[in-house]
């Protein structure tokens, strides 16, 4: 199953791609799913290469999920996916696409529950909903945040 949101923020590239990969940030913007890194790099910027563990309560089951860095190209996009985990698959891409003075941020996820008889079922009538409304939050967050860094930059000018 496949999903994609897009987020339009009023930020450069750099800051919005940046704040996608803080773990510190994301733990705040994720406070309601009680999510938290448990291992690999557990606080700060993820980088190529780097996995981290976490842990979080959706739909009522605590899970646990280790995603891995597959692809960054800094301001541009990465990719983490699925290396332990509940779903069968799992790959998250993040575009940052310039536009003016504006970002257009791009989150397409991939995914499948894990095999058996309800597995295609669970994809499309509790799955996708669940991933979407994370992610619509999530970018929400991330454009909060960017617009209000970009803000202070623009007024801490020279003049």
């Amino acid at each position: 199953m496949r999903i994609e949101v897009r987020t339009e923020i009023a930020a450069p590239p750099e800051t919005c791609f940046d704040l996608a990969r803080d773990f510190d940030f994301h733990q705040r913007t994720m406070a309601g799913t009680s999510e938290r890194a448990v291992a690999g790099v557990t606080s700060g910027l993820i980088g190529p290469g780097e996995e981290v563990t976490r842990e979080a309560r959706h739909m009522g089951i605590r899970h646990r999920l280790a995603v891995q860095i597959v692809e960054f190209d800094r301001p541009h996009h990465f990719r983490d996916c699925q290396v332990r985990g509940p779903c069968r698959r799992f790959d998250h891409v993040h575009r940052f696409k310039a536009c003016g003075d504006r970002t257009n941020m791009i989150d397409e996820i991939e995914f499948a529950a894990p095999r058996g008889p309800i597995g295609p079922l669970l994809d499309r009538l509790v799955l996708a909903g669940h991933l979407r409304r994370l992610i619509v939050v999530r970018g929400e967050a991330i454009r909060d945040e960017a617009e209000r860094m970009t803000r202070s930059a623009r007024s801490d000018g020279p003049c």
